[in-house]
């Protein structure tokens, strides 16, 4: 039988500690000789009460042995009766030992076969690494709880490397997206102060270059700030939960961006019905505004822009669509992961390729969905559903400072 040694908190001291199969054994072997054990009882029980051969004979009647010798029948039957029960009482233990023994070991072969399963996890876990999260249990025998346990084990699996995949992309992409700006500081710098003819236009002309470099990093910043903010409080874990109208989130985006859409001359439609919503207003406004910042960002010269709120079903919906380059249906998923650009993908475009995942991130902190479609000559349409505030509760914050004793402070 397996035990495992506990590992010692304290001193040289250890626990033993028995494993599932162990338990197992020793559960059925009870079970099994506790049930023998009645039996042997009731048995012996009931040997008194069956053998009455003398029942029916006249008192004083005797029975002759086969030694020839003539005893009482009633004392006959008593000897006969106990000695049939000591008889009795001595084999049923004797079987019944052997009955546990084999009982109990046929246990523990059939507890380790059902549970070889287990180790099998168990050994598969403590391979695992960053680098053998491709190792899987792949268990092909009944289907019962054993296989249902590996297939969720590998099910877990699976999401994991995925999610450590999806983490050194994002982290590979980070780095790659702060070091383009930071080499041009560091190119323009190197390149000025090796020119000794520079003059003072040629470094008011570095400065402007090394100001827009380190205000595209310092908005790569604030970006992966706002995902990760998102992200933490996924699953409905909002720190912060006030009533917003989505409405109001849009018009005042649109009004942060009404130079650069004067500027492409875009055709901006509005349709803003009251959505409201229960939520944190900052990640609110950061999703109208990526939206629309994108929206227009990815327009072209008097192209079209159109937005709208609206409350359906319990919904609470914001619609905005645009004009522009071409999309494929079958890359428009991707547009919602971390540093993609939907055909900008290259050093030099404008963005950090974070605005669509961080619209996701703050969806999925807020219970919502958003889904977007490719427009048949250009662009793209992105719906974002969060639940109304009837459906929401409000979580007002509230702290309360115990008063202090002995400081006679009212």
């Amino acid at each position: 039988m397996t035990v495992y040694l506990g590992r010692a908190r304290r001193g040289p001291s250890f626990t033993l500690r028995p494993t599932l199969r162990l338990r197992l054994t020793l559960l059925n072997g009870i079970l099994l000789v506790g049930a023998g054990a009645i039996l042997v009882l009731l048995a012996w029980l009931l040997v008194g009460d069956v053998m009455h051969p003398a029942v029916g004979l006249q008192p004083g009647s005797t029975v002759t042995l086969a030694d020839g010798r003539s005893v009482d029948a009633a004392q006959w039957q008593e000897t006969l009766v106990d000695q049939a029960a000591r008889e009795m009482l001595a084999k049923g233990l004797a079987a019944l030992v052997a009955i546990g023994i084999i009982g109990i070991a046929g246990a523990y072969a059939v507890a380790g076969r059902a549970l070889r399963p287990l180790h099998t996890v168990t050994q598969t876990a403590r391979r695992l690494g960053e680098e053998t999260l491709d190792q899987r249990i792949r268990y092909s025998g009944a289907d019962d709880e054993v296989a249902e346990l590996a297939r969720t084990f590998d099910a877990m699996l699976d999401r994991l490397a995925g999610a450590f995949e999806s983490q050194k992309r994002f982290v590979a992409n980070a780095s790659h997206e702060l070091r383009t700006p930071l080499a041009v500081m560091r190119t323009e710098i190197d390149v000025t102060l090796t020119d000794d003819e520079a003059d003072v236009a040629e470094y008011r002309r570095m400065a402007k270059v090394v100001r827009n470099a380190s205000e595209r990093a310092n908005g790569l910043v604030d970006a992966l700030l706002v995902l990760a903010r998102s992200e933490a409080q996924s699953g409905r874990r909002l720190v912060r939960k006030v009533p917003a109208d989505m409405a109001m989130s849009v018009t005042n985006a649109l009004s942060a961006v009404k130079a650069e859409a004067e500027r492409l001359k875009l055709d901006v439609t509005t349709d803003l019905q009251p959505a409201m919503v229960v939520g944190d207003p900052s990640l609110l406004d950061r999703l109208a505004g990526n939206l629309i910042e994108n929206a227009i960002r990815y327009n072209h010269l008097l192209g079209k822009l159109w937005l709208r709120t609206e409350t359906v079903n319990g919904q609470a919906r914001l619609i905005v669509g645009n004009t522009g380059y071409e999309v494929e249906p079958g890359d428009v998923p991707g547009l919602f992961e971390p540093f993609r650009r939907g055909g900008w993908e290259r050093t030099g475009s404008r963005g950090s390729g974070l605005g669509l995942s961080i619209v996701r991130a703050v969806c999925d902190a807020h219970g919502g969905t958003v889904s977007a479609v490719a427009q048949a000559g250009g662009g793209l349409e992105v719906m974002v559903s969060l639940p109304t505030a009837d459906t929401t509760p409000v979580v007002a914050a509230s702290a309360s400072v115990p008063r202090a004793k002995g400081l006679g402070i009212a």
